[in-house]
C-alpha cells in the first residue's frame, strides 16, 4: 500500500477518503428512520462511523498489520450494523458481499484470507440468526437463492484477487530483476572507465614501495611502513580485479562435473586455520553424494566467500555450519552461523555494489557470488533475524537433472 500512496498520491487518497466519510454521514441523517428515536443501533451505528473515519484517516501514518486488521474488523462490524439496523433494505446484503474486497488494496495475502475467513463466518451466524429469529429482513424472500449468491460472490472475488496478486508478484520479480540488471550495468561501467586508469599509478607506487623496502640503507621502522604501504596497495589492486571481473564476466570458463563434497572439503580445510585466528569452528556434514554441472574454480570462489562472511558474522568462539544434501533434483548447501543476523531491509540490498556490512567491505564479494550462482541456474536465499543468525541456502541443479 505504501507504493500505492506513491504513485497516486496522498492528496487522492484523502480526497477519496473524506468523500466516503461524507455518504457515510449523510446515511446517519439523510432519511434515517432511527434517526428520531436514538436508541442503542442508532448510537452504534453513529459510533462505528466515527471509529472507522478516524482509522481511515490515521492509516497513511500506521501501515502496519495490525492496524489493517483493526479496520478490516471495524469496516466489516459497520456494514453488518446497517445490515441489521435496516433489514428491508437490499444494498446492505450488497455490501456484505463484498467486504473482502476492501482488503485487496493492502496488496496482502494473508490480510485477504483473513477477511474472506471472517466474513464467511460472520455471514454463517447471520444466516443462522435470520433462519431462527429473522422475520423481517429483505434476503429472507429468497433465503437459498442468497445464499448462493453471497459464497459465488466470495469465490469470484477469490479468483479476482488470485490473479491480481500474482501479476503483482511477477511484477516485483521483474523489478527486482531489473534492478539487478542496472546494478551490473552501473558497476560495468565503473569499471571499465576507471580500472585500469587506476591499475597504472598503483603499479608504479607498489615498485617503488618494493624498492626502497630492499634498500639495505632503509632502517627497519621505514620497511614496515613500506610493507604496510604495499599490503594496502594490494588491497585496492583486489578490488579493482572483482570490479574488472563484474563488469567483464568470463562465460568461457570450462564446465565440468563438480562434486560438492570434494569442494567444500578444500574450502573447510582452507577456511579452518582462519577461523580459529577467532576460536570459531566450522563443521561440515555432506550426507550423500552430490554432483553440478559448473566451473569447480568458480564455484569455490562462492563457498570461499560465503563461508568467510559467516565465519566474520559469527561471535567469537561461535559455531558455523556447512551442510549439503539433495533435494529432489537439486543440490542444496547450507551455511548457517549463529551471529547477529540481519535485518530484512539489510537482506534485501546484498549483492548491491559497494553495499557492505562491514566496516571494510565492498559487496562486491557478494555480488559476484549472486553473478556464479545465476550463471549455472543456480540460487542464493538468506534466511535471517537480527540475533539469532543466519542461514544461506545455495541451490544448484544436480547433475542429474541436467
Amino acid at each position: 500500500m505504501k507504493d500505492f500512496y506513491t504513485n497516486v498520491n496522498k492528496k487522492l487518497y484523502y480526497f477519496i477518503m473524506f468523500s466516503l466519510i461524507i455518504f457515510m454521514t449523510m446515511g446517519l441523517f439523510i432519511d434515517n428512520p432511527r434517526m428520531g428515536d436514538y436508541g442503542i443501533g442508532y448510537i452504534l451505528h453513529v459510533a462505528l462511523v466515527v471509529i472507522l473515519s478516524i482509522c481511515l484517516l490515521l492509516y497513511p501514518r500506521y501501515e502496519t498489520r495490525v492496524f489493517r486488521i483493526i479496520i478490516i474488523i471495524v469496516a466489516s462490524a459497520y456494514f453488518y450494523t446497517i445490515f441489521f439496523l435496516y433489514p428491508d433494505t437490499g444494498s446492505g446484503f450488497i455490501f456484505l458481499c463484498f467486504i473482502p474486497t476492501f482488503s485487496i488494496l493492502f496488496f496482502n495475502a494473508k490480510l485477504f484470507y483473513f477477511s474472506l475467513a471472517l466474513n464467511s463466518i460472520s455471514i454463517t451466524i447471520t444466516y443462522i440468526y435470520i433462519i431462527l429469529f429473522g422475520q423481517d429482513y429483505f434476503v429472507k424472500q429468497d433465503l437459498i437463492g442468497n445464499i448462493i449468491n453471497f459464497f459465488g460472490i466470495q469465490v469470484i472475488i477469490f479468483f479476482i484477487f488470485y490473479l491480481t496478486y500474482g501479476r503483482i508478484k511477477k511484477q516485483q520479480l521483474y523489478y527486482e530483476e531489473l534492478k539487478q540488471t542496472e546494478r551490473l550495468k552501473i558497476t560495468g561501467h565503473l569499471a571499465a572507465a576507471v580500472a585500469h586508469e587506476i591499475r597504472n599509478p598503483l603499479t608504479v607506487v607498489k615498485g617503488f614501495l618494493e624498492l626502497y623496502e630492499t634498500d639495505p640503507a632503509v632502517n627497519d621502522d621505514l620497511k614496515r611502513h613500506y610493507r604496510l604501504m604495499i599490503d594496502e596497495l594490494n588491497t585496492a589492486n583486489h578490488v579493482i580485479s572483482q570490479l574488472l571481473s563484474v563488469a567483464k564476466p568470463n562465460n568461457d570458463e570450462s564446465v565440468e562435473t563438480v562434486n560438492v563434497m570434494n569442494v567444500l572439503q578444500s574450502v573447510t580445510d582452507l577456511l579452518r586455520s582462519y577461523g580459529l585466528l577467532r576460536e570459531n569452528h566450522i563443521e561440515l556434514h555432506v550426507k550423500e553424494e552430490c554432483f553440478i554441472d559448473a566451473n569447480t574454480i568458480e564455484i569455490k570462489q562462492l563457498f570461499l566467500n560465503i563461508i568467510k562472511n559467516a565465519i566474520e558474522a559469527s561471535e567469537i568462539g561461535g559455531l558455523v555450519k556447512v551442510t549439503a544434501d539433495r533435494n529432489d533434483d537439486f543440490v542444496e548447501i547450507k551455511v548457517t552461523d549463529y551471529g547477529q543476523g540481519m535485518s530484512e531491509a539489510e537482506v534485501e540490498f546484498l549483492g548491491t555494489p559497494f553495499y557492505s556490512l562491514k566496516s571494510k567491505g565492498t559487496g562486491l564479494g557478494m555480488m559476484i557470488c549472486y553473478n556464479i550462482a545465476e550463471k549455472y541456474n543456480g540460487a542464493i536465499v538468506f534466511q535471517s533475524s537480527k540475533g539469532e543468525g543466519t542461514t544461506v541456502t545455495i541451490r544448484f541443479p544436480s547433475k542429474s537433472n541436467l
